[in-house]
């Protein structure tokens, strides 16, 4: 067996996948893998079975971007056609459990009448009985909370259909993840391990660590009829040296979408990490290659595929110390528990954290904020801005707020003071409640009001209140979705007409007329504050 020490190529794209669809927590969470089983991938695939020629040519359409549409050619028919039959086979159980919430649901609506709730519990669909409780808010509206605990350690938690798919990328196209399922490619291989094995770590690492093939390839209980293609995912080369920020101040760097690295000579934070991998580009941009070999905080804003990437952080995984995330509603089905999803996949160092929390960390504080909109509405809990002061500086990252209810800041401010760097979501168009919470509704919602709840941020005069409420003096427009590299988990496409751009240009030239540094991020930006 060679010894020859061996380097992970800049290249490799790894996709976490959960029964051969994109891992995004509402498929790691027990119920909401339950729900977009039945109400996404199976009627998804079915959909194409029916009409692949009308998926084909809706992923063509740029105005059906992001829509159900399986990217494939037509003749994927009968591979689409087994997924269906093996995930009923393999999912009964968890068929069987969205089928009772659902049922649950109309139980509710129909018996639940402000009456006592305990003659209900009998009549609680098998499957959820001990698993739910029953409960009226204040106006005698009924639910359910999930006890989602219990559900992760039940049979409805299963680790196996867990797998990762590795391939290598030469551009940025890639199949939209919410819409088409993962088939093997004649140069992929697919190691059917959990997210929680730590045979993942040890591979990532080897983009600074190098490590023998034999050694690695035993680790992961690869089969040999992969060493062919698995061999051409190292190189004997040794990838760049970082260089770690040794400087008197603060510098970020923006990576992309809403992902800053923060430095000082002290600490290391990196907020929201959704990284693009190493390889020929017109865009000028920061990868894998351009973080510290240890992250002391990872810090999470929200519970969207956009914020929270599993294809990133599973790779950084060994590197991170601590990973922050908002607390959560406790048990709602739309709103699960971020600490216990990275919690079951591996992640052993997950802190919790409330509305206006303060941690202290080496040279200042982070401070939790409230976090208003861009869920549609929903009672979502699992959502906060950052406000990082180090060094005497303080920096507000506030993801995609919307400043529905500027009063809002008017109270945060004598709190917080005044900002002097923020980061402001304006994706002010936002896609629709149903795009991405339409697998947990148990019926139908009504267009119109579909189309009015929006998973938005800020518009100009939403982000102009802020900036002034806080005394800002820089602003920069991020989390926009713009960069080509996120197409497959963002599908956005913009013009100059688009609203969003239309709304940050006038953010920007506002701040310019009032002497506010500003500017909408797009690919790479480094700034150093001193």
């Amino acid at each position: 067996m060679s010894t020859e020490k061996l380097y992970l190529r800049r290249n490799l794209v790894m996709e976490p996948l959960v029964d051969q669809w994109y891992a995004w927590p509402h498929l790691i969470s027990p119920a909401t893998t339950a729900m977009n089983i039945v109400e996404r991938h199976i009627k998804i695939m079915e959909s194409y079975v029916r009409g692949p020629k009308i998926h084909a040519a809706a992923v063509k359409n740029p105005a059906m971007r992001g829509g159900p549409f399986i990217d494939y050619p037509t003749e994927r028919v009968e591979e689409v056609k087994a997924l269906i039959e093996q995930t009923r086979c393999e999912r009964a159980d968890m068929i069987e459990l969205a089928q009772s919430i659902v049922a649950l649901d109309e139980l509710l609506r129909n018996e639940a009448l402000g009456y006592s709730l305990e003659p209900l519990y009998p009549k609680v669909p098998e499957p959820l009985r001990g698993y739910v409780e029953l409960v009226y808010d204040l106006n005698n509206n009924p639910s359910f909370r999930v006890i989602e605990p219990l559900l992760y350690r039940s049979k409805y938690y299963d680790p196996s259909k867990q797998s990762l798919m590795l391939s290598t990328i030469l551009n940025d196209d890639r199949p939209f993840v919410l819409s088409t399922p993962r088939f093997e490619a004649e140069n992929d291989v697919h190691l059917k391990i959990p997210f929680a094995h730590e045979g993942i770590d040890t591979l990532f690492r080897m983009r600074s660590e190098p490590r023998a093939f034999g050694e690695i390839k035993e680790m992961l209980g690869l089969e040999d009829r992969y060493d062919g293609r698995f061999r051409e995912f190292f190189t004997t080369e040794a990838p760049p040296a970082y260089k770690r920020y040794d400087g008197p101040g603060v510098r970020w760097r923006y990576f992309g979408h809403a992902c800053i690295l923060v430095e000082t000579r002290d600490i290391c934070m990196l907020l929201d990490p959704v990284l693009s991998y190493t390889y020929d580009s017109a865009i000028s941009r920061y990868t894998y290659d351009d973080l510290p070999d240890e992250i002391d905080y990872v810090l999470i804003t929200h519970n969207h595929q956009d914020h929270l990437l599993f294809e990133t952080l599973l790779q950084i995984r060994s590197r991170v110390k601590n990973i922050i995330v908002p607390r959560n509603g406790g048990g709602a089905l739309q709103d699960p528990s971020l600490r216990m999803v990275l919690q079951y996949t591996g992640f052993p160092n997950v802190i919790e954290v409330e509305d206006l929390d303060t941690m202290k960390i080496e040279g200042g504080e982070i401070t939790f904020l409230p976090f208003l909109g861009e869920h549609s509405d929903l009672n979502v809990r699992t959502k906060t801005a950052f406000a990082v002061r180090l060094n005497g500086h303080q920096l507000l990252f506030a993801a995609d707020s919307c400043n529905i209810e500027p009063r809002l800041y008017e109270h945060l401010y004598p709190i917080v003071g005044d900002v002097d760097v923020l980061f402001l979501g304006m994706e002010c168009d936002g896609a629709p409640l149903t795009w991405l919470y339409g697998p947990l509704l148990t019926r139908p919602l009504n267009r119109g009001m579909d189309q009015s709840r929006r998973l938005a941020g800020s518009n100009f005069e939403r982000a102009r209140s802020i900036v002034e409420t806080l005394h800002c003096k820089e602003a920069y427009v991020y989390a926009m979705g713009q960069e080509p590299w996120l197409n497959y988990i963002m599908s956005i496409k913009y013009t100059e007409e688009s609203n969003p751009i239309i709304a940050s240009n006038k953010l920007i030239a506002w701040c310019g007329e009032n002497g506010i540094m500003a500017e909408r991020l797009f690919g790479e930006k480094e700034i150093l504050i001193t």
